[in-house]
């Protein structure tokens, strides 16, 4: 099966991305795959209180997909499946899609504040070229009418 990779972060261009990755999974007859990465700088402290950092980060993430994959299951019959991943953002969202050979598709949502369309757009756009999956970009802008009528 086909899995729609979209990546859950704090952004508030995210909710475009799940919105069209439940929709053309939907669709078509794939899946979603939820990952959200935890970057390595909310832990360089001391030991103990890293790991329970780590553990509330883990639980922030957990409770932000319930909300997603509730909204998917309702509404789309999508049931999601969350991976989280510790380190950079990019090479971890880089490995995830080499790593699992069913993600067929990138989702991102690009932003549409001053500073463009955002640090994973931006980053992941300029190695689009040798991506072994397609990367499609969600704008922010759009409502969810307009996303539906698109998928």
């Amino acid at each position: 099966m086909r899995k729609f990779l979209v990546v859950l972060d704090d952004s508030r261009e995210c909710l475009n991305a799940m919105r069209f990755a439940a929709m053309r999974a939907a669709h078509t007859g794939g899946g979603v795959q939820i990952l959200s990465v935890i970057p390595p700088e909310e832990f360089n402290h001391w030991l103990g209180v890293g790991d329970l950092m780590r553990e509330e980060a883990r639980e922030r993430i957990e409770a932000h997909f319930e909300v997603f994959a509730k909204w998917m299951r309702d509404k789309q019959g999508i049931d999601p499946e969350l991976v989280i991943r510790e380190g950079e953002p990019v090479p971890e969202i880089l490995a995830q899609v080499r790593e699992d050979r069913e993600v067929g598709v990138l989702v991102l949502g690009a932003g549409t504040g001053k500073g463009g369309p955002g640090p994973l757009v931006t980053q992941l756009t300029k190695s689009a070229g040798t991506l072994p999956i397609p990367m499609t970009i969600v704008p922010g802008e759009l409502s969810k009418d307009e996303l539906e009528a698109v998928c």
